[in-house]
């Protein structure tokens, strides 16, 4: 396999451009080296087939996805309380909108899992690692809430991105003078998140 890491995560890139703009039939190698501008052939030298790409994909969605450590450090500055999670909660928000693509591809790994079982098995570990982890954020920063508090918040919030970056006039004056999406982060916030004390840590 060929190793410039540079050219590697380029290919990666265009392979989740790919997968967010055709769907999984439309991921193949040469589709990837079209959008990433590059000879016929390279991605194959990248990537020992579809699996091994979706894999990378899937890890590269984690870093792209993931929040900014500058943003999530000024956010921890202010007091551990439900206002912190509404803004936790909006910058989520923000950065699905910002890279469309990016939880797009997210939609259709889940897809492709659904017909796939070793991808389903490796894209579970790795989407149930993400939930493990706000749990575990949730208790160590004190937020509000336990984990049933991270689990139920968890589904709130995929269900309007998917919403949102998919069908967004479904939720269009759904509910008058409602912005949306930010007013549907705070309501949703606002109904599942304690507005006093996290639980105590467990031992």
């Amino acid at each position: 396999m060929a190793g410039n890491p540079e050219r590697r995560a380029a290919l990666v890139d265009a392979g989740i451009a790919v997968l967010a703009r055709e769907g999984a039939r439309g991921l193949t190698f040469r589709a990837v080296d079209t959008e990433a501008r590059v000879p016929t052939g390279t991605a194959s030298n990248y990537f020992t087939g579809r699996d091994d790409l979706l894999r990378q994909i899937d890890a590269r969605l984690h870093v792209r996805l993931a929040p900014d450590p500058e943003v999530l450090g000024r956010l921890l500055a202010g007091p551990r309380d439900r206002s912190l999670v509404t803004a936790l909660m909006r910058d989520l928000m923000d950065r699905a909108t910002r890279d469309r693509s990016g939880h797009l591809a997210l939609l259709e790994m889940r897809l492709e899992a659904t017909r796939r079982p070793e991808l389903r098995a490796s894209f579970t570990r790795s989407v149930r690692g993400d939930l493990e982890g706000g749990m575990e954020f949730h208790r160590q920063t004190g937020l509000p809430g336990g984990d049933e508090t991270v689990t139920v918040l968890y589904l709130a919030m995929l269900g309007l991105i998917v919403e949102h970056l998919t069908l967004p006039g479904v939720l269009d004056d759904a509910l008058p003078g409602m912005r949306v999406p930010e007013g549907l982060v705070e309501a949703i916030v606002r109904t599942i998140v304690p507005a006093g004390q996290p639980p105590p840590a467990r031992t």
